[in-house]
């Protein structure tokens, strides 16, 4: 049975459970469609199959999104954050991302109520938010 490459799998931190964050986001609208979950299973199948495929943690098992509603996840490019614990996959959606129905997971959850903060000056010129 094929494996992630060693390579890539030397990079990830994965959680307690083994598992990885994968932010997914239209590739050419740059809009943020779900939060998902992979162990090296499910990234190898990403990454080789040209679909997005999730671990599960209510279900326990693989799932590769699109199979049962039709609203698939073509794979057009994956990046790995600077600390290994997280991805960003690149997709072309096919219809809704949520499960709900609704374009994007966070358009189904909406947002929450937030205070605004404003940037300082000294922190645009160097960088440090405190």
């Amino acid at each position: 049975m094929p494996t992630l490459d060693p390579a890539v799998a030397s990079r990830l931190k994965r959680d307690e459970a083994g598992l990885v964050a994968a932010i997914v986001q239209q590739h050419d609208t740059r809009e943020v469609l779900m939060l998902g979950w992979m162990d090296d299973e499910a990234l190898r199948r990403t990454l080789s199959s040209g679909r997005v495929t999730f671990w599960s943690r209510s279900r326990q098992e693989y799932w590769r999104k699109g199979d049962t509603s039709g609203h698939v996840q073509h794979v057009k490019a994956v990046s790995i954050d600077c600390d290994g614990d997280a991805l960003l996959v690149e997709v072309d959606q096919v219809g809704a991302a949520c499960h709900t129905g609704a374009r994007t997971c966070f358009e189904a959850g909406g947002p929450l109520p937030v205070t605004s903060g404003e940037t300082t000056r000294s922190e645009e010129t160097t960088g440090d938010a405190r």
